[in-house]
């Protein structure tokens, strides 16, 4: 591990020298002259005085050094039949007049632009034409609902809107227009202007004044320049989920983000200047975010952007034809996606019927790689296959194997060793650092490397609350974990209430406050257990208030539809069971780890603070009914 060894090292004890040599990899109006500022500690900054734009580097620099020809990006949607290939030029023209679109309409640097959008080119032009202006983006995954779209434009207060008339999913049109009108309706801060795509399956109506057409609007835009900014200044805002019930605003800044992903995409994912890179996420996550936006086109690679299923869109082939099709080198994705194949095809039989030749990683990341997954893939594909680890708040990996430093022995279950950057710990709950082979809650010393959140929007003292404060000069994943005895780092899952659905982290709090809300819930307890698919899922238990005499039934399958239309379909909850009690201890906290337990079959003892045992064994049946 000599390659690595001495980079991870490097990284640590010399933070300033490490980083400075990555920043020569980008373009800037000012270079930093000071690399670390640790003035304002344990808030750190990242090229403080250094000047540039994100956009120019992901892409006027590489029209003006001779790849103006190659491709930037290739849009496949098996979902619409359109396949379209846009040239690093030829996505320059179009964020350079979507920018002046915006310029238009009143945005200037610094302002916010909420991005509601499906997987199609215009989410990522719009995102790039922000970073041109020096705007903050805040993308909204296309699939929640209307009140959580409501209240990220409350939190994040746009200038401008960008959506589209619909997403599909599968074969079912999605119309997004009315989900924005009624976002508006509810949200207090005013939007003054909206862009809307109007795409073949479904026209939107606009409303007078405030909404515009896009293609109306690009014909009439003029291309705009670059604007110069800090390297500390905003690129953009992205809510996640926190165990508080509401979602809180990562900001990531401009520089720190573009020199980690830019240092990040040939050493962790050995991808190069003119290969093809595809991230079959989203672009409202931050996989999405970093990799199927920033970091390829950062590089002067080539990246997907696949609006289908791994299955149904048409069929389990899905990810083999796209690798076949645009010469893919190395895929990222979601174990989720692995396994819907797995189960669809469990043979593997249509790899054989596409040329894989140029495919020659995988990696796999958003919840834990399952060794039967890793096992699966590893042999049906061939290649590497690489469980990697990290979150949206670091927006890029902290443990990998470096294929593109120095590939490593795997191990199934492990993220292999953490990235140059992140000097990782494992403490236990009084703070104290423990050996290899002990579990405990995963820290990484701070200062957190380039490209990590640098605050939460609105809130700059939640930051410090949240990740800082807990273990001083230590930030806070919020994961559990070990090391073994050769330095691996296994992930074994969340140790708070956020759970982890195919990737997506979500709050049980925020779901239960959904479910609170019911007229007929006294109270309830949202807990994630395991789900062969999805890693986790979400379940429910409600106590009625007394007198209902409702059917439970009806009360039940109220409160899925309820959680769906607030929340969006991606919370997948299906099951809510009306019981008796919930167990809790003494002081009145619910017993959520405890009941976690006896869903997933973990045998555990009862804790000794409960304050009634039977409570407890009473709900065993509907926890675990097998």
């Amino acid at each position: 591990m000599g390659a690595y060894r001495d980079a991870w090292q490097r990284s640590v004890e010399n933070p300033t020298a490490f980083w400075g040599e990555a920043a020569e990899l980008i373009s800037w109006y000012e270079k930093p002259s000071v690399i670390l500022d640790d003035s304002a500690a344990p808030r750190y900054s990242w090229f403080a005085d250094g000047v540039m734009n994100t956009c120019y580097n992901a892409i006027d620099r590489h029209v003006e050094s001779g790849r103006a020809d190659q491709l930037a990006l290739v849009y496949d949607s098996p979902v619409t039949g359109v396949i379209r290939r846009l040239t690093y030029a030829e996505l320059l023209h179009d964020v350079s007049h979507f920018a002046g679109v915006l310029r238009g309409l009143g945005v200037n640097k610094g302002d916010r632009v909420v991005i509601y959008m499906p997987m199609i080119p215009e989410a990522v032009v719009a995102m790039l034409a922000c970073a041109r202006l020096g705007a903050i983006h805040s993308v909204v995954f296309g699939g929640f609902a209307a009140h959580e779209l409501a209240q990220r434009i409350d939190d994040a207060q746009p200038t401008v809107v960008v959506t589209a008339s619909c997403g599909i999913e599968v074969n079912r049109v999605i119309s997004y227009k009315p989900l924005l009108d009624a976002a508006l309706e509810e949200a207090t801060h005013p939007v003054a202007h909206c862009v809307i795509v109007q795409r073949p399956e479904e026209t939107a109506t606009l409303v007078q004044g405030r909404d515009v057409a896009w293609s109306e609007a690009m014909s009439a835009a003029s291309a705009v320049d670059c604007v110069p900014v800090a390297a500390t200044d905003p690129l953009y805002i992205l809510y996640t989920s926190g165990s508080t019930g509401r979602p809180k605003g990562v900001v990531r800044d401009n520089g720190g983000h573009a020199v980690a992903l830019r240092w990040s995409l040939p050493n962790i994912y050995d991808t190069h200047p003119g290969q093809v890179f595809w991230a079959a996420s989203d672009v409202g996550w931050v996989v999405g975010h970093s990799y199927i936006v920033y970091a390829p086109l950062l590089t002067g690679a080539t990246t997907i952007l696949y609006e289908g299923k791994p299955v149904g869109t048409p069929d389990a082939g899905a990810y083999w034809r796209v690798i076949a099709e645009h010469g893919v080198r190395t895929l990222f994705t979601a174990p989720t996606g692995f396994r819907a194949v797995k189960r669809e095809d469990p043979t593997g039989s249509f790899v054989s019927r596409y040329d894989l030749s140029e495919f020659k990683y995988l990696f796999l990341a958003g919840e834990r790689l399952d060794p039967e997954t890793f096992t699966w893939a590893s042999d049906l594909l061939k290649v590497p296959v690489t469980d990697h680890w990290w979150q949206t708040e670091t927006g890029w990996p902290i443990a990998a194997n470096l294929m593109g430093l120095e590939p490593m022995p795997a191990k199934a279950g492990s993220a292999t060793m953490p990235v140059p950057g992140f000097d990782v710990r494992i403490f236990d709950e009084a703070g104290v650092e423990v050996p290899a082979g002990t579990e405990g809650l995963i820290l990484v010393k701070t200062p957190l490397p380039p490209g990590c959140m640098t605050g939460v929007w609105g809130d700059d003292s939640k930051f410090e609350e949240i990740y800082l404060s807990q273990n001083p000069g230590y930030y806070l994943t919020g994961d559990g974990g070990h090391f073994d005895t050769d330095g691996y780092l296994f992930v074994m899952g969340r140790v708070d209430d956020v759970i982890n659905v195919a990737g997506h982290r979500l709050s049980t709090g925020e779901i239960e406050e959904i479910i609170a809300g019911h007229p007929d819930v006294a109270e309830c307890a949202v807990i994630g257990v395991a789900d062969e698919l999805k890693g986790q899922i979400p379940r429910a238990l409600v106590v009625l208030k007394a007198g209902v005499t409702r059917d439970h039934a009806t009360i039940e399958s109220e409160l899925v539809e309820r959680v769906r239309g607030q929340l969006g379909a991606v919370a997948s909850l299906r099951q809510v069971n009306v019981v008796d009690a919930l167990p809790k201890t003494r002081s009145g906290k619910i017993l959520r780890k405890s009941m976690r337990a006896i869903a997933d079959g973990v045998e555990m003892a009862v804790p000794s603070t409960i304050d009634n045992p039977a409570t407890l064994e009473n709900l065993r049946p509907v926890l675990r009914p097998n």
